[in-house]
């Protein structure tokens, strides 16, 4: 149960993401692409064959099984995440864009898992240190009540 809860949250950080993070295979490939994608039943969109002789194959990055997790946006630099967005969508995306290549984020199946976990992690470590700071800034509110308190009593309580 907290292996599907971890991926429904990476899902929902990764939607609003615009750029590929450091560490994410990012491809950028020519039209046409030389892909066969297909979608599972998540509708996670995956690359199902690769052209022997096309564009993705001449990049040496693109593998069969790779998970497409963000696609180039329909002009600019930016990209959007098409995780669990399904095979339209991700098509429609491609055909759609602007210029003569299209900017393609993928990641092998195991890879999932893991940014799931550490996505996870990431969020409960923020947590913590959200308490933390709540903590020591209610600290600190307590302490200035006391200040207040002492300096109502007058100086040095004497009147």
């Amino acid at each position: 149960m907290a292996g599907r809860d971890d991926e429904e949250a990476l899902i929902r950080s990764s939607r609003s993401q615009r750029s590929a993070g450091a560490g994410d295979r990012v491809v950028e490939l020519k039209r046409p692409l030389g892909l066969v994608l297909d979608q599972d039943e998540k509708g996670n969109v995956y690359v199902e064959t690769v052209a022997p002789l096309g564009n993705a194959a001449r990049t040496g990055q693109v593998k069969k099984g790779d998970v497409v997790v963000m696609c180039s946006a329909t002009f600019g630099d930016q990209l959007w995440s098409c995780r669990g967005c399904g095979l339209p969508r991700v098509l429609n995306a491609v055909k759609v864009r602007a210029g003569p290549t299209v900017t393609l984020v993928l990641e092998r199946p195991d890879e999932f898992g893991k940014k799931a976990s550490n996505n996870a992690r990431a969020v409960q470590a923020r947590e913590e240190a959200r308490k933390k700071a709540q903590a020591k800034k209610d600290a600190l509110l307590s302490e200035l009540e006391e200040d207040e308190k002492k300096l109502k009593k007058g100086f040095f309580g004497l009147w």
